[in-house]
This record gives structure tokens, C-alpha cells and sequence, in this order.
């Protein structure tokens, strides 16, 4: 479940629902695929933007849909109690794993944010991945915390947003974080440009947003770094370029959510607002990139 490919599709929503069926489709193809694990409620599923109700619905979806894939369900919220809530319904839904951002208003400091995951952890029966992602949370983690964290019962997978450029770098930032941690907890990687480098470097896990519309293409990518080919991996993530090009200046979710509709996948409005589509010039640009890259679901 912490190892290789976890596929983080759209939740496709109206203003007033998640449209069910299109939810449905995405996960159960992932499933078919052969991804290893299924991430819903992800930064790309809209988590932050979803009612108690709505986020344990598509929990729901998500492991009725995925017959047997792990799925880790994103439990992230501002307050505490919330937090806890939300890893209540998506362990009744029967979620296999929970992924947590340390969502804030106020900036937080260490120790609350070890706090948060020190509360969090107690209370739960199944194994938790730890989401740093600061250009969303504008939370801002240091090896040391992350070591302090790791300790906590439940732990299981650190979430990290990139690696250096360099492979030599890059290497030597997976074996310092990996120097504080337990054996027991893996070291994922999450920016999509950076997988092939990360994977490379000693990730074990490609916590991955292309993976949840196009898991062929990430699964090609995940499997050569698995089996030592650094360079076929290296290879294949640059000729994603282009599309990583798009998630650079205009974010991943809504890259994917133009390319879902784009494909029929879902409807054209499929984020909750106050997010909206792209323009139609960045849209064309998105259908242009699939053509020339193949990309189909």
C-alpha cells in the first residue's frame, strides 16, 4: 500500500453533489489498471472544499469502486475534532489507510502540529500517511519534526513534495530524512515532475496526480524506477513534459479536471467553486498536450 503507485483521481462535483457515477468510473478503472493503492480525498480530490457528508460518501465510492485496491482517504481539516470525524467515517467506510495535511488558518508552530498527528494517531486502527505539501498548507516541515512524528503509533508513509534536481542531492535528501524515521515507515514522493527523480533517489512510493487519470503512464514510470532502470524512468517522465509544463503554471487539479472532461470522464464543470475551469485557450492547450502525448484513459 506505501510502496510503488498510489493513484490519486479527481472527485468529480457539482455545486450541490459528487456526481457518483463519473467518482465511480475513475476509481474502478484505477482498480482494473493494477495501481497499488487508490488515493481519494487527496489534494486533487478537493478534499478541503467538501462537507463532513460528502467526503464520507465518496470515501464510501472509493472502496466499494476500488474491489480490493488499498485506499487511503484523505482526513485533512482545520480544527482537531474535525479531523478525528472524518477518520471515524472513513474507517467505518473501510478505508485501508488515512492521509493528513495539517490544514491551518492560523500559522502553526512544531509543536502543534506534532500535536495534531500525536491526536490524531491514538485514535486510529489503520495505518497513517503523513501529507507535506506546502504550497497548499503553508505548514512547513523539518526532518526533525518529521522524525518526531514518525514515532507516533500508526505512522506508516511521509508524504514529501520534491527532491533536488540534482540525483546525487537528491539522494543524499531521501537517505537524511530516512536517517530519522523508523524502519517501518516508507518516504513517498508527490510532485509529478520530480517522480521519476524521487523514485530514483530511494522513494518507495509515487503519491501520484497523473496516476489518477492516466495510471498507465505512471505505472510505466513507477515500474522502471522499481526495477533499477533509471534512465527508461527518467525518460518517460520527460516526455511528459509538456504536461508537467501545464501542472507548473497552472496546478495539477485543474489540469486534470480539464483533461477528465476533456475525455468525456466527467462533466466540464467539475470542481467545486470557488475554483473554476480553465479559459478555453489554456483547455485547447491541455487537449493538445494529450493528442501529442497519447494520453487516453
Amino acid at each position: 500500500m506505501f510502496h510503488g503507485l498510489s493513484a490519486f483521481p479527481l472527485t468529480p462535483t457539482t455545486e450541490q453533489r459528487i456526481d457518483t457515477a463519473a467518482y465511480t468510473a475513475l476509481v474502478t478503472r484505477l482498480a482494473t489498471t493494477g495501481v497499488d493503492s487508490i488515493g481519494a480525498l487527496g489534494s486533487t480530490g478537493s478534499y478541503a472544499y467538501l462537507t463532513r457528508e460528502q467526503r464520507a460518501h465518496a470515501a464510501q465510492i472509493a472502496v466499494e469502486a476500488a474491489g480490493g485496491v488499498p485506499v487511503i482517504v484523505g482526513i485533512g481539516a482545520l480544527r482537531t475534532s474535525h479531523v478525528l470525524q472524518l477518520a471515524e467515517d472513513a474507517q467505518k467506510a473501510g478505508a485501508s489507510a488515512l492521509l493528513l495535511a495539517p490544514m491551518t488558518y492560523q500559522p502553526l508552530t512544531e509543536d502543534e502540529v506534532f500535536g495534531l498527528y500525536e491526536d490524531v494517531t491514538r485514535e486510529l486502527s489503520v495505518p497513517l500517511c503523513v501529507y507535506d505539501n506546502p504550497a497548499t498548507t503553508h505548514v512547513h516541515f523539518t526532518d526533525e519534526l518529521h522524525g518526531r512524528i514518525a514515532q507516533l503509533p500508526n505512522v506508516a508513509s511521509i508524504k514529501i513534495p520534491s527532491v533536488p534536481d540534482d540525483p546525487s542531492a537528491a539522494e543524499l535528501r531521501v537517505d537524511a530524512l530516512r536517517a530519522l524515521i523508523p524502519d517501518t515507515v516508507t518516504i513517498g514522493i508527490s510532485g509529478d515532475w520530480m517522480a521519476a527523480r524521487g523514485l530514483t533517489a530511494g522513494c518507495d512510493v509515487w503519491y501520484s496526480v497523473i496516476g489518477g487519470t492516466f495510471p498507465q503512464a505512471a505505472l510505466a514510470l513507477t515500474r522502471a524506477a522499481q526495477a533499477g532502470h533509471a534512465l527508461k524512468a527518467t525518460e518517460l517522465s520527460e516526455g511528459l513534459e509538456p504536461l508537467w509544463a501545464l501542472f507548473r503554471q497552472h496546478g495539477s487539479l485543474r489540469v486534470m479536471s480539464a483533461a477528465a472532461s476533456h475525455l468525456g470522464l466527467t462533466e466540464a464543470t467539475n470542481l467545486p467553486r470557488p475554483l473554476r475551469a480553465l479559459d478555453e485557450t489554456a483547455r485547447r492547450r491541455v487537449a493538445a498536450a494529450l493528442d501529442a502525448l497519447q494520453l487516453t484513459f
